[in-house]
């Protein structure tokens, strides 16, 4: 597919994101930023899409591989990397390899969080030793 396999995943990924950003608008119009509901209600809706859709076209095998790309990778790619997540540990199980599915979940979440807080670190220890003592007192280094 190429060039336009990225134009197709580029494309749907804006749509993606401009849908969670105004799903994220929403949540917060409705319910206030005390929880990340939005968040939640993305990542939840966005798994149940992507077993939808995965299954429709898993049925329905004469849609074209740029279908595919667009609403997958491309839509619900750019709406949450959740749904891609959960699609991975779901067909792990279903591939009958339930420990790497466990794993890949455990492991994807544990080291995911870690690395954030690793990235986090990272950058209040650099900022720390660059900025003026009056700065780093206020950064708590």
């Amino acid at each position: 597919m190429g060039f336009y396999g990225f134009i197709l995943v580029f494309v749907g990924g804006g749509l993606g994101s401009a849908l969670r950003h105004g799903t994220n608008l929403l949540a917060l119009r409705l319910v206030g930023g005390a929880y990340p509901l939005g968040t939640l209600a993305i990542n939840v809706l966005g798994a149940f899409v992507m077993g939808v859709v995965v299954e429709w076209f898993a049925l329905k095998t004469s849609l074209p591989q740029s279908a595919r790309l667009f609403i997958t990778t491309g839509i619900l790619g750019g709406f949450t990397t959740f749904s891609t997540y959960a699609l991975e540990v779901g067909m792990l199980y279903e591939r009958g390899d339930w420990l790497a599915s466990v794993l890949y979940a455990l492991g994807s979440l544990v080291l995911g969080v870690a690395a954030l807080f690793a990235g986090l670190g990272l950058v209040r220890m650099v900022a720390c030793l660059l900025y003026t003592s009056d700065a780093a007192d206020d950064m708590q280094c």
